[in-house]
């Protein structure tokens, strides 16, 4: 194109433009949300709608994955920077609507900078090559298995494995496409798309393809690759159930598989239909220490299922927990990370009203015990709703008693307090108005005062927030033990 003098005046213009925005636009820096407890999880400025993350696996679980995440996404302010949770793995390109964008890393956020800004209310795109690393154990993340890998992400640990905005406030629809060697089988939170399992009998490799129905957070996310066996069958009104195990080890685990169905039909009878696609347990071969509720899929160390330590009332008390956390947590998942007591409190709940119902241990005796040592709970992790950070590099330390035991006191006080009717109403109410959302302590008080039609400012005041438990109801003669200066033990075995 000829440039006249009115273009090239027009040219120089807009190049001093440009160089006066780039003059005034700040240098990358990481961000967050300003969650209490993770101040620098999560980024403001949009909300992820889907996710679709393709991950190729070459057969070995200390390599890197080859991944791209694919990010459609809608900016609720003007964005002239992207900011993703992401670390660990390394960043090859990033294009923003198509077209390459400049990148950096600062802290654990990778940090975008589009060609262009993006104004508020408008969607955009992005997409990220990258790899995605299984590191050591502790971090979180990929966890490697006697023959593969599985994920447990929970709290902090998505962004170790893909970029994303790593908060559950930010829910979104996931798709996952795997790749991985023939002889192997992927399983992804939700159900198989249709031609899932690309590859024929000549193919050194097959793609699994996986996607949600419901939205999820980033923490429950979960891919499983190894050597495993996918057992399906039939759950309440046809719900379609499917568990991931070891292939040996199929028919060793059955009697535990089968269990699956009447758990569902219990808690539906406490709290509603199943709200999410399907269900099913993955048992890994990895000594994990805890079970995880990663969504439709819940993750189990195998271990749990095969040795003869743990007693099988406490194996089945774990499986409803995790199977609970599905409406609380998963379904209604929490605001801010201050909101945990909700999703633990309840899943520790139904786990131990089960027990109650089908193994004769009764749900006042875990209570009382659960009262004695609430306040030494309190002291070492503050109160349910207003817990302390962890230390600092030592995120699951903010799984501690109070937020189990201690929180499903909690409940017991409330069902104590506003009868058992008026309770039983309130959890369904609360898992139906808060489907497919997030909600925090305040939406969980409010409803409660709405449907005992009482003031309960003063008892939720000392429940939730109390440096020391109150007096249960109905149990004037329950006394807690003085706070000791040893530090309470997290509960082993539960997320």
């Amino acid at each position: 194109m000829r440039l006249t003098p009115r273009r090239l005046r027009a040219a120089s213009l807009a190049a001093a433009s440009a160089a006066l925005v780039a003059a005034v636009l700040p240098g990358p820096e990481p961000l967050g949300i300003g969650d209490p407890l993770f101040p620098y999880l999560g980024n403001p400025g949009y909300d992820v709608l889907t996710y679709d993350i393709a991950f190729t696996y070459r057969g070995v679980n200390s390599k890197p994955l080859d991944a791209v995440t694919k990010i459609d996404a809608r900016a609720t302010r003007n964005l002239e920077r992207i900011n993703l949770d992401f670390t660990s793995g390394t960043v090859r390109a990033v294009e923003v609507n198509g077209r390459s964008a400049a990148f950096t890393t600062v802290g654990e956020d990778l940090v975008i900078t589009p060609r262009g800004a993006v104004g508020a209310g408008t969607p955009f795109a992005v997409t990220v090559t990258h790899t995605s690393e299984p590191p050591g154990e502790q971090a979180g993340g990929w966890v490697r298995t006697a023959d593969g890998l599985a994920m447990a992400n929970q709290a902090d640990a998505a962004h170790r494995v893909f970029p994303c905005n790593d908060h559950p406030a930010d829910k979104a629809h996931f798709t996952f496409r795997v790749t991985a060697p023939a002889e192997l089988t992927a399983v992804a939170n939700g159900l198989p798309v249709p031609a899932a399992g690309h590859g024929d009998a000549t193919s050194a490799t097959r793609t699994w393809v996986y996607r949600t129905r419901h939205p999820m957070a980033t923490e429950l996310a979960q891919v499983s690759i190894g050597r495993s066996a996918v057992v399906h069958r039939e759950g309440p009104d046809g719900l379609p159930l499917r568990d991931v195990v070891p292939a040996a080890q199929a028919a060793r685990l059955e009697p535990w598989l089968r269990k699956t169905p009447a758990h569902i039909t219990w808690m539906e009878g406490k709290v509603g239909r199943y709200p999410l696609e399907t269900y099913g347990l993955l048992l890994a071969q990895a000594e994990t220490g805890f079970a995880l509720e990663t969504q439709t899929l819940s993750l189990f160390a195998m271990s749990m299922f095969t040795d003869d330590r743990y007693p099988k009332w406490y194996v089945e008390s774990v499986m409803v927990h995790e199977l609970a956390h599905q409406w609380f947590g998963n379904s209604v998942s929490p605001r801010t990370w201050s909101d945990l007591w909700l999703n633990e409190g309840h899943a520790t709940w139904y786990g131990a009203l089960y027990t109650e119902e089908h193994a004769g241990r009764p749900l006042e005796d875990r209570m009382r015990e659960a009262y004695a040592k609430s306040d030494r709970w309190r002291a070492a992790g503050g109160p349910p709703a207003a817990p302390e950070p962890a230390e600092p590099g030592r995120q699951l330390g903010l799984f501690r008693p109070i937020v189990y035991d201690g929180s499903a006191l909690v409940l017991y006080a409330l069902r104590q307090e506003i009868g058992k009717d008026a309770f039983a109403t309130l959890q369904r109410a609360w898992v139906a108005e808060h489907r497919d959302g997030t909600a925090t302590t305040a939406d969980f008080t409010a409803l409660a005062q709405r449907i005992s039609g009482r003031d309960l400012t003063g008892f939720f005041r000392g429940w939730l927030y109390g440096a020391t438990t109150p007096k249960m109801p109905g149990h004037p003669d329950w006394r807690s033990e003085p706070p000791s200066d040893r530090p309470a033990a997290a509960p082993a075995g539960e997320h």
